[in-house]
């Protein structure tokens, strides 16, 4: 897959992330399961994509913490019965905006 098809699903996922919590707090997030779930799969999916991107294209965009990205994904996947929400929502609501706009930027 190319880098510029995998940016584009990547803000994809992020996009619907955002759209599923738009104008939620916390608190109402942490109680809607199927919000919750629809979130932790787009992140991991986020995070299997972001490994899919080419190493050189990588080391010249890298402002864009692609080992974090994909670091998500396996703390998702390896424990996801384990998965701090409190963190997924930081996520959520501080850093995929700013991960939106790099990848719209490199795009």
């Amino acid at each position: 897959m190319k880098n510029d098809v995998i940016i584009s699903k990547m803000i994809n996922y992020v996009e619907k992330i955002l759209k599923y919590t738009d104008g939620m707090k916390y608190s109402e997030f942490e109680s809607k399961d199927m919000v919750v779930e629809a979130c932790v799969f787009n992140l991991s999916q986020l995070g299997e994509l972001a490994n899919k991107v080419d190493k050189d294209f990588q080391k010249i965009h890298n402002t864009i913490p692609w080992r974090e990205v994909y670091g998500l994904r396996n703390r998702i996947v390896h424990d996801y019965e384990g998965v701090n929400l409190k963190l997924v929502w930081e996520i959520i609501s501080d850093d995929l905006p700013e991960l939106k706009q790099m990848l719209l930027e490199i795009k």
